[in-house]
């Protein structure tokens, strides 16, 4: 009687190990904070917890504490990157010059106003929930600060004036002028009670063309 040959195990192909996704490094994560942060500072304040910022940012809370010391460095920082102008200055140095001067200056004053909306609704927050920002800041800070809002304003009114160029032969005044004009026009927009209604359209015409007929 021929024996049965012994049944071998079925083969299965050998699986590739999965690849983890590589991790986020401290910069990445702090910056992931921080702009899941911000919209929460505007909204409540100082009295925003780092758990709703964990749970916005879908991290555990341990995770906030191992990019910031404590909730003031992460509040410090929030307004930092309230206040900070570089990505309005990018979206300025992209306005294409191809375009007329009034929509160029349209383009303009809306990021402004953008930018210094986010700033004012997490500074005020802040305030009204009773964050004590200036006072807890140390003489150095403060100088930096004032040294970062000068270097702040000299960049956005030289890329503010290159939106002027090229009708510089049009001009009556150097379009540096001319751009600080503007500037004056747009940052009070909205901000006094005077001119509530003036829309960005409205004002840039105004700007160009003046108040008569």
């Amino acid at each position: 009687m021929t024996e049965s040959a012994t049944p071998q195990p079925a083969t299965t192909p050998t699986e590739t190990p999965r690849r983890r996704a590589p991790g986020m490094s401290t910069e990445q994560r702090r910056e992931m904070i921080l702009q899941t942060a911000l919209p929460l500072v505007a909204e409540y304040g100082s009295k925003v917890t780092t758990a709703q910022i964990a749970r916005a940012a879908g991290i555990g809370e341990a995770t906030v504490f191992r990019v910031f010391a404590d909730k003031d460095e992460l509040l410090r920082a929030v307004v930092k990157r309230a206040m900070d102008p570089t990505n309005v200055l990018q979206h300025l140095e992209t306005i294409a010059l191809e375009q007329p001067l009034a929509d160029r200056l349209v383009e303009a004053a809306e990021t402004l106003e953008a930018h210094l909306g986010r700033m004012g609704a997490v500074i005020g927050s802040l305030h009204s929930t009773g964050h004590p920002m200036q006072r807890s800041a140390t003489p150095d800070a403060l100088r930096s600060a004032s040294t970062g809002r000068e270097q702040s304003q000299a960049a956005t009114l030289a890329a503010v004036a290159e939106l002027f160029e090229p009708e510089r032969d049009q001009l009556r005044l150097a379009p540096q002028k001319a751009a600080a004009v503007f500037l004056t026009f747009a940052f009070t927009r909205g901000r006094s009670p005077l001119t509530p209604d003036v829309t960005v359209n409205e004002l840039v015409d105004l700007f160009l063309h003046g108040a008569l007929t």
